[in-house]
């Protein structure tokens, strides 16, 4: 199971998360309350360390300042939540081959079933992350969605996606969601904070605790094929 802790915004969370077990931490670029620079993220990434997979989380950056924030800030990965150029991941993935880790973002509502299936055709990304949106936030919501609504979706559509749950995710909820949707990754921000930008420690410790027994529980009890 990777556990990513997104929506950090300083060097002692990020220390936090891989001290915690975490796979990857994440950073958002996009306009947020939990916002950052390329300095700012340049600064922490040097001082994390090395298996610790960066993630640099964008709207609608172009390109040239995509390249920019992957080199300049040291990250290892991408969450693309642009829509508006379908061209993006492949000139990513042409650019840095297989050195970055390109994830596309997918929100759960009407027509997800399509944006399913373009994801699985995209060969240029890595997995696709479902996560929830509300009029005015592209992540970071805090509020989750239908998982076995969601589950049946992905399953009707593109049931080989590597898949990556989000959106209103917490130590209490994160064993639900993967016992449910049986996912690839999980991913958190707001489920794990004491205010916008400042992660809690324990919950951050119990979400990736409650995220690994979860995912041993699944695996044990996925059918064994003969």
């Amino acid at each position: 199971m990777w556990v990513k802790i997104c929506a950090n915004t300083n060097l002692d969370d990020a220390l936090l998360a891989a001290d915690a077990g975490a796979d990857a931490v994440g950073f958002v670029f996009a306009e947020s309350a939990r916002r950052v620079t390329a300095d700012q993220v340049a600064a922490i990434t040097a001082r994390l360390p090395k298996k610790l997979e960066k993630v640099g989380v964008f709207g609608d950056a172009r390109f040239d300042e995509l390249v920019h924030s992957i080199e300049y800030g040291g990250l290892t990965g991408v969450q693309l939540h642009s829509a508006g150029d379908t061209e993006l991941a492949a000139r990513l993935r042409s650019h840095f081959r297989n050195d970055l880790r390109i994830l596309q973002v997918i929100h759960y509502r009407q027509g997800l079933e399509a944006q399913l299936r373009a994801a699985q055709e995209n060969s240029a990304t890595d997995g696709v992350l479902i996560d929830s949106r509300t009029a005015t936030l592209l992540g970071g919501t805090g509020q989750s969605y239908d998982w076995k609504a969601a589950s049946r979706r992905v399953a009707e559509s593109a049931s080989g996606l590597r898949l990556i749950v989000a959106g209103g995710l917490n130590p209490e909820n994160v064993g639900e969601a993967i016992a449910t949707m049986r996912p690839w990754g999980v991913d958190v921000a707001t489920g794990v904070e004491i205010s916008p930008g400042k992660k809690d420690p324990a919950k951050v410790r119990a979400f990736i605790e409650n995220a690994r027994i979860a995912a041993h529980r699944a695996k044990m009890e996925s059918p064994v094929e003969v």
